[in-house]
């Protein structure tokens, strides 16, 4: 590790590193635990924005309003999603609908309404390029260097006691696939217009829920182009989400899943992947298979399932895409020219280790070789690292459960984070 000697910049007691939401509740906790703390948030974006490319029409969310931003932390917060209602006058008619999961939109907004009140402690359009740590007289380091650089390629300095990072997952795309205007993930679906229908097919590939919500968004926004999907399963499989099973999720059980030994969180991780990985709202899968049967009917197929099948080849032309449909069943290859080329093919933890440099050497690693996070979701380092540096988000699946990158436990985490850092009991 090299440290470096930095002349007198102003200190804050936590940096954060993005601002989803999980920095965004943490910066709620922090708030409303009164306590004297000073507090800066970098997040890359020019606005706030939480997956902008799929606030899908009528797209709902898939956990409970009450596992907002705050809730299960602290009920009587001014940040929950039903202040966020009762202030813009729709409590009764939110009521009224009989349901737990806001529209994916009206959430959003929620969310965007709560970042709104904590501008003045985020920088937008500023990206973190460094964390360096700051060595005292006694060789510790009980400060770090943050290193900003906002959209004109001018740097800034901050130096932290805490670092938060909250950097959320990355899109993943298959090797080879190259984006491009039409190619691109599922997370740019309505970020770009595709443009005209010249060629009236549109293909998407996977299987989880943003797979079928693509696919149900363009075979409805097309009218008349057919909307082809693939995926290495037979058919959509759907999510569990029944009771017992959604207890994975609770803020408990983020403590047994830590105590766990390693075999029985890997064993856990694969008995539940289906609540949340390659799988598909009951309702959602039903519709599609509903749509798909009636147009059969009708003779006039435009859902078009290619099942337990692959993309082997997938390129761009002048005015379209040429694709290669491979039966993983049969080897026999369909051969279709498309509009666009939607991969919803998944997302994965942004990588924490890049940003933190020389520090890393001092950073305890686990059997992965990923960083170790205590149950307070503090990076172990070595005794020279005096200063905090806190990692929340998917990242941390291993070690603290499948709710880690999800919102179920947002809330609950970010006090938890909050209270590590402010030295208060758990």
């Amino acid at each position: 590790m090299t440290a470096v000697e930095l002349p007198d910049v102003n200190t804050l007691d936590i940096v954060g590193i993005g601002f989803g939401p999980a920095n965004l509740a943490l910066a709620i906790a922090v708030e409303e635990s009164d306590a004297p703390v000073t507090m800066a948030f970098h997040e890359r974006q020019a606005s706030f924005g939480w997956h902008n490319g799929m606030l899908i029409d009528g797209a709902t969310m898939q956990v409970s309003f009450l596992k907002d931003l705050a809730t299960m932390r602290n009920p009587n917060s001014r940040y929950t999603f039903l202040t966020y209602l009762h202030a813009h006058g729709r409590m009764p008619a939110f009521i009224n609908s009989k349901t737990l999961y806001p529209y994916r939109i009206e959430f959003h907004d929620y969310l965007r309404w709560a970042a709104a009140q904590l501008d003045p402690c985020v920088s937008y359009g500023s990206t973190v390029v460094g964390v360096r740590p700051v060595q005292g007289a006694d060789g510790h380091v009980d400060l770090l260097e943050v290193v900003t650089e906002d959209a004109d390629g001018a740097r800034s300095v901050q130096r932290a006691r805490n670092v938060v990072l909250g950097t959320g997952t990355a899109p993943h795309l298959p090797p080879g696939v190259t984006p491009s205007a039409r190619i691109r993930h599922s997370s740019e679906l309505l970020t770009r217009d595709f443009g005209t229908s010249r060629h009236g097919r549109f293909l998407v590939v996977g299987a989880g829920q943003s797979a079928a919500e693509c696919a149900d968004h363009l075979h409805r926004t097309y009218g008349d182009a057919a909307v082809h999907t693939v995926f290495t399963r037979y058919g959509y499989s759907v999510s569990d989400d029944s009771p017992f099973t959604n207890t994975v999720f609770d803020p408990a059980a983020v403590d047994d899943f830590y105590r766990a030994p390693e075999q029985t969180k890997e064993t856990l991780l694969a008995y539940h992947s289906n609540t949340n990985y390659s799988v598909v709202d009951l309702d959602l899968s039903q519709e599609l298979f509903r749509r798909a049967y009636l147009e059969e009917v009708r003779g006039r197929p435009r859902l078009h399932l290619h099942r337990a099948s692959r993309v082997r080849s997938c390129t761009e032309t002048v005015d379209g895409v040429e694709v290669e449909v491979e039966s993983l069943m049969t080897g026999e290859v369909t051969r279709l020219t498309v509009d666009a080329v939607v991969y919803a093919t998944g997302h994965r933890p942004a990588d924490p280790l890049p940003l933190l440099g020389g520090l890393v050497e001092e950073c305890k690693k686990d059997e992965a070789g990923g960083l170790y996070v205590d149950r307070d979701y503090r990076v172990r380092t070595s005794d020279m690292l005096r200063c905090g540096i806190y990692l929340h988000g998917a990242a941390t699946e291993g070690s603290h459960g499948l709710g880690a990158g999800l919102l179920s436990n947002t809330a609950v985490r970010a006090g938890e984070i909050a209270r590590s850092i402010l030295g208060q009991p758990a």
